[in-house]
């Protein structure tokens, strides 16, 4: 037996779930992440306010009547918190408040909250016809 092996593993932070494309499905999506991060003992803010933002994306704009949206959170190395909102319209991609600069929509701005508090963010095509939102947090060298 090879005593340099060992079998301590650090506990999985993943979480994944699909969620009705509709505004229920969305306000379900920010408690459940409310949830899971009390659970890890990670702060809640900013992340519950960038999910509250893709999920409701995914159930205004990448809503396909019959199909739902997949909420996912991960911790992933060097102390980052991955959020990820797939939706079945990989047709509509979200377009940033900032490219519309000077226009006066009175809505849109979810993204432009999202660009502020996320470290990073971007969009991730596939599999067709499906798209991928994503949004991290650097949580620090303290994080669990």
């Amino acid at each position: 037996m090879n005593q340099g092996i060992s079998t301590h593993r650090l506990p999985l932070r993943q979480f994944s779930v699909p969620l009705s494309a509709t505004r229920r499905g969305a306000r379900l999506a920010r408690l459940l992440t409310a949830e899971k991060l009390l659970a890890w003992d990670l702060p809640q803010d900013p992340a519950r306010l960038i999910v509250a933002e893709l999920a409701t994306n995914a159930a205004l704009h990448g809503r396909v009547l019959g199909r739902s949206f997949r909420l996912a959170l991960s911790v992933v190395p060097p102390g980052t918190l991955r959020i990820e909102v797939t939706d079945t319209r990989g047709d509509r991609l979200p377009v940033s408040a900032r490219s519309g600069a000077g226009t006066h929509a009175e809505s849109g701005y979810g993204l432009l909250l999202v660009e502020e508090l996320a470290d990073r963010w971007g969009v991730r095509g596939g599999p067709v016809p499906c798209k991928t939102v994503w949004a991290e947090l650097d949580l620090g060298t303290d994080a669990p």
